[in-house]
């Protein structure tokens, strides 16, 4: 089992980048696939991007390019940053993470068993 904790959200204006770091205390994290969400009320979870215990990273496709997923094995860690931040990009960022997920659910937050609290993101145009 692992414990989850997002950091580094807040209020950016358009255009600015944050870095939000999720710690994970319990399990080395090596041993587990993770992933970032978020969620604006009223709308379904969604998946950003996710990498795996091999570093293999995946994105959803109309983020790639503004979001980058990386992890730091050592420090229990993971990351997501985000660059060219839009007003549209608003919302509660969540930290996932799965001993074993399969590729088609990397994506899904069905795929994911332990989950953070959050940390909001305000992107003000």
């Amino acid at each position: 089992q692992v414990q989850l904790v997002e950091s580094g959200g807040g209020s950016v204006q358009s255009g600015g980048s944050l870095r939000l770091s999720c710690a994970s205390s319990g399990d080395p994290l090596s041993r587990y696939a993770v992933a970032w969400f978020r969620q604006i009320p009223g709308k379904e979870r969604e998946g950003i991007a996710a990498i795996d215990t091999d570093k293999v990273t995946e994105y959803e496709t109309s983020l790639a390019g503004r979001f980058i997923i990386s992890r730091d094995n050592a420090k229990n860690m993971f990351f997501l940053q985000m660059n060219n931040l839009k007003s549209e990009d608003t919302a509660m960022y969540f930290c996932a993470a799965v001993g074993y997920v399969p590729r088609w659910s990397r994506l899904k937050k069905s795929g994911y068993i332990y989950w953070g609290q959050g940390t909001q993101v305000t992107v003000s145009s």
